[in-house]
């Protein structure tokens, strides 16, 4: 028999670690993609202050190390860091969806075992 009775807890054990680890991974998506809200309001208020507080004309003639230049380049950055909430929080949904239908599977492979153990122990009388 390939497992024996002392084996099948420790791979529970680690069928567990492999779902809490699954687990894990898709809170910390969530949370990634909970906060895209946030970041995306912050950006469309910098947006706002920036193109409505100042002319044209302002925003042009703004010399190289002023407020107004490095306000732009903020505001430059934030797409970037919108687009790693959305896509890494999504990969890592993906990814922790994954690594719990791993652990799924590793359930179902144990489960011939756990009742072959449940039958002989009905059979001795040890239930």
């Amino acid at each position: 028999m390939p497992f024996s009775d002392r084996i099948i807890p420790f791979m529970m054990a680690m069928i567990m670690m492999i779902m809490m680890i699954g687990a894990i991974f898709a809170i910390w998506g969530v949370s990634m993609q909970s906060n895209v809200g946030d970041v995306e309001a912050a950006f469309h208020s910098e947006l706002d202050s920036y193109y409505g507080g100042n002319s044209k004309a302002d925003r042009d003639s703004a010399d190289g190390g002023s407020a107004l230049t490095k306000q732009f380049a903020e505001i430059q950055k934030q797409p970037s860091e919108l687009l790693r909430l959305k896509l890494v929080g999504v990969g890592k949904i993906l990814t922790g969806i994954f690594i719990v239908l791993f652990g799924i599977l590793g359930a179902l492979m144990m489960m011939p075992f756990r009742v072959r153990r449940a039958m002989k122990q009905l059979r001795d009388g040890e239930f």
